[in-house]
């Protein structure tokens, strides 16, 4: 069989993946913080890109998409006036000037002209206040940092060695303590890495050990408290017996705990309550990190009409836009040579993109927020307990969009409503089927029922998980005792015997 060359012709289908449908995709599932940080490189950027000052926060009738009890919501173009606004005041800014655009523009900027030169009037040729009054200069920079847990090792250990070597260790110690005060370190992986004796790194430690507060420097609970009751002068052979059976009082095992140390109940109780005026984490007690308070995305408020007002948090909308006026007066310079026409041209392109990307990004946003709301009504009206079960094939099918979309929309986004702030994903929960087979339960709702059963036991009727599952059924839940035994250990509730015993030392 002769072989010889040929052509085809084939017709396909493709989708291509062009930067700029990448980007789209990258921004839609961004958190609002590294928007604006995305946001903010852009605008360092690209020329024709701009921060929109005169943004401001869209109005309720325009931005917001209101959710009825009847299940209808208005429809998309309606939902947000981010598109809208931005528009329109792209489109003024290329057919009129600056101050047209913005009357009150060149009357802010004299002001702050005048503010500027009567805040210079106070000061003398050489330089210095002639009216000795600082009030107005930035307190930031009087206010004095919080000292934090390593500042203060670090002045300890300075007093109490002037050893260069041991110093050294002590500073690579200190760096490796934990916000609470632990060392989470292994000695001999320390030694090996800086060269030393393990002896060495355990007398620097020691040191360590011994400062201020107590219990600093240790490796585990039992170390911690350990430390402590020496420097509280309380550490003698049976305090030593009942922390090496500490676990046992986790347990809440006192038989236990009584047959490990040998100690009789009266004693064992002086003990406990000398353990539990301890600091689990003494390292607490000094400056730490501020924590991130979550800014939602979705705000849900209830409307005039008894339904729900879903909107865009205005906070954490990017306010951008690309100048046309600015790149249409470089682009007709006929002494511009082509390749620099072509770069102005791809900044334009990109720029436009970009607002036109985040415009999408909102209304993408909003419109799944808005469905979500739709089906979960009861939870908002109700409680965690009438939470329904969802998945993102419903939500994709209602809205006519993929549910990679929806993933990716939901990723990292909260939403804030009257029962407080939640991630969007909180709302996707598995169902279980109910006895009857009519209707499903929301996973969550389950966890929860199990919880307000477990927290109004009897102390002299504690709930097993077959008691559990036989209340559930009651109520039309159809769930197995493995299921119930999984999902209370996912919400850290003791086993029934554990709670039977802490329930009795409570008494």
């Amino acid at each position: 069989m002769a072989l010889s060359p040929k052509l085809e012709m084939r017709q396909g289908q493709q989708l291509v993946m062009t930067p700029q449908l990448q980007q789209a995709i990258k921004l839609l599932q961004l958190t609002n913080l590294e928007l604006q940080e995305f946001v903010e490189t852009q605008l360092l950027e690209n020329p024709f890109l701009e921060r929109d000052e005169r943004a401001s926060k869209p109005e309720r009738g325009d931005g917001a998409a209101t959710t009825r009890e009847d299940g209808q919501s208005k429809s998309a173009d309606s939902e947000i006036s981010f598109e809208n606004g931005h528009s329109s005041q792209a489109d003024q800014s290329i057919d009129s000037d600056y101050d047209s655009v913005d009357p009150d523009a060149s009357r802010a900027e004299k002001l702050e002209t005048q503010r500027a030169d009567a805040s210079l009037t106070d000061w003398s040729s050489t330089g210095q206040r002639q009216s000795g009054d600082y009030s107005d200069l930035d307190s930031a920079a009087n206010i004095s940092r919080e000292k934090t847990l390593h500042d203060h090792l670090t002045d300890q250990l300075m007093l109490a060695t002037r050893n260069e070597v041991e110093r050294l260790i002590g500073a690579h110690l200190i760096d490796m303590i934990d916000e609470g005060g632990y060392l989470r370190a292994d000695i001999q992986e320390v030694a090996d890495r800086l060269g030393i004796s393990h002896q060495d790194v355990r007398r620097v430690l020691t040191y360590i050990q011994g400062f201020e507060p107590a219990g600093v420097g240790a490796r585990n609970l039992q170390e911690c408290l350990k430390l402590q009751l020496i420097d509280r002068g309380r550490f003698d052979g049976e305090m030593e017996r009942f922390l090496e059976n500490l676990h046992l009082l986790g347990a809440a095992n006192r038989i236990g705990l009584r047959r490990a140390t040998g100690l009789g109940e009266p004693r064992i109780v002086q003990l406990i309550t000398e353990v539990r005026s301890l600091t689990p984490k003494p390292g607490y007690a000094f400056g730490r990190d501020d924590l991130q308070v979550v800014i939602p995305d979705v705000i849900v408020t209830e409307g005039d009409d008894g339904g729900w007002r879903v909107e865009l948090n205005a906070e954490t909308l990017p306010k951008v836009l690309a100048n046309r006026q600015y790149f249409a007066r470089l682009s007709t310079d006929r002494k511009l040579p082509e390749n620099d026409k072509t770069y102005l041209s791809e900044q334009m392109a990109s720029a436009n993109w970009l607002v036109k990307s985040l415009d999408q990004r909102a209304r993408t946003i909003l419109k799944v927020a808005s469905e979500i709301i739709r089906k979960q009504d009861a939870f908002l009206l109700q409680g965690v307990r009438y939470l329904r079960p969802l998945n993102l094939k419903a939500v994709a099918e209602a809205i006519s969009m993929h549910e990679s979309t929806v993933s990716r929309v939901t990723a990292n986004k909260y939403i804030q409503t009257p029962r407080g702030i939640f991630e969007l994903k909180y709302f996707f929960t598995a169902s279980i089927a109910a006895a009857t087979g009519e209707v499903t339960h929301s996973a969550e709702a389950v966890r929860y029922r199990i919880r307000e059963l477990i927290d109004a036991e009897d102390p002299d009727a504690i709930l097993s998980d077959d008691r559990i599952v036989e209340l559930l059924k009651i109520e039309n839940i159809d769930i197995a005792r493995r299921t119930v035994a999984k999902y209370r250990e996912a919400m850290h509730i003791p086993s029934s015997v554990q709670r039977r015993r802490m329930k009795k030392q409570a008494i």
